[in-house]
């Protein structure tokens, strides 16, 4: 009797363990916290960026956020986030009127017109002087919109007042499709001007010339003509 009973006590302990164990709840898998995983996603895009010179490291204030971002501000110009937006905003602008520039430039050398650097001595609908003067009004008027609805919404010209986009073109890849044509817009008018400067010629002419004869025509031979082409030579 005494061994049945020592035999049953240890069974109850056991069956009681064994229910203890049972009744426990599921470990639970514990990740980490929503800012660590932002933080690490973070760091991870940073990692995969694109930078403007390989193996540099990229400012604070450039996380990629903006279009275009490859973390190219060595003199640490945009450290200001209010000035840094300003300086975005004047980017797209600005690529905005070289694109128009540039489209300009190649639309009257494709239709045969005069050189669009010597437009100024052209003969208009009206003088040239009120012409000049209506353009500046104009122009004027649009800018000091602009500046103004930057001033009030962060956001320059009104037709960013209408939510109207079908062709989605406020989309994040359009913004930098944007960018990217600004910028090469921008270095292309650099280029139209000083071709102009130095040959006196359109960039179809000048492109047309080289083609014929690379060897004659290109930048060295260019440069080495140049004091020939300057006003008074």
């Amino acid at each position: 009797p005494h061994q049945a009973n020592t035999s049953g006590i240890k069974t109850q302990k056991i069956t009681r363990m064994m229910l203890s164990v049972l009744s426990r709840p599921a470990p639970v898998a514990v990740g980490p916290r929503p800012q660590q995983r932002r933080t690490t996603r973070v760091h991870a895009a940073q990692s995969e960026r694109t930078l403007w010179l390989p193996g540099a490291g990229s400012p604070p204030h450039l996380d990629g956020s903006l279009p275009g971002d490859f973390g190219f501000d060595p003199l640490n110009l945009g450290n200001s986030p209010d000035r840094l937006k300003w300086f975005a905003e004047g980017e797209r602008i600005n690529g905005r009127w070289a694109m128009a520039a540039v489209a300009g430039i190649l639309g009257v050398d494709l239709l045969g017109r005069p050189a669009w650097f010597e437009a100024g001595a052209l003969d208009y609908w009206m003088p040239a002087k009120p012409l000049l003067a209506i353009e500046f009004l104009t122009l004027g008027f649009l800018e000091l919109k602009r500046y103004q609805g930057w001033k009030e919404t962060g956001s320059s010209g009104f037709l960013n007042s209408f939510p109207f986009d079908p062709a989605g073109l406020d989309s994040p890849s359009m913004r930098l499709k944007e960018i990217k044509n600004g910028r090469l817009a921008m270095i292309a008018f650099i280029g139209f001007v000083a071709q102009a400067t130095v040959t006196r010629q359109t960039p179809l002419q000048n492109l047309t010339a080289h083609l014929s004869s690379p060897f004659d025509n290109n930048i060295l031979t260019s440069v080495a003509n140049l004091p020939s082409t300057l006003p008074g030579a």
